[in-house]
């Protein structure tokens, strides 16, 4: 899970062009090696699902097969390039922003089970039970 605070409301023209490309790079996302399963509500996003009391506090959510291939999508594909791009559109905090975590085959996480790993994170640091790519914890430490 990714978490993000945006510095305008998603319709305001600052922040258009990461907005009009949410479809050009989720789908990249789903047709990416080692892709399992995102979050999104009916529009195909999930940008209007609000987990924070400030609307402009965004959440993204996938699955995927391995850490690398979460990397290999976020690093080398056109993901990468809107990634340099977030200091323009969502404001930098001082906590975790992100959080990973191992989960069972046919197992889809819920935002609420995503939201207590991220606040395992901030409180404990890198654990088998919630960690980031610092650590990259393998699914053998967890006793599987």
């Amino acid at each position: 899970m990714n978490i993000a605070l945006a510095k305008y409301p998603l319709d305001a023209p600052e922040i258009k062009d990461f907005v009009d490309n949410l479809d050009l790079v989720n789908g990249i996302a789903e047709q990416s090696e080692g892709f399992v399963w995102r979050l999104k509500d009916e529009s195909g996003d999930a940008t209007s699902i609000k987990l924070f009391d400030d609307p402009n506090m965004i959440v993204n959510m996938s699955v995927w097969d391995n850490v690398d291939a979460l990397k290999n999508f976020m690093f080398r594909t056109h993901h990468r390039d809107f990634m340099r791009r977030k200091g323009e559109w969502f404001h930098r905090l001082a906590e975790d922003t992100y959080v990973l975590w191992w989960v069972e085959d046919n197992h889809q996480p819920t935002p609420e089970e995503a939201l207590e790993r991220l606040q395992h994170l901030r409180e404990n640091g890198d654990t088998p039970y919630a960690f980031t790519f610092k650590t990259n914890f393998i699914a053998k430490d967890l006793g599987e």
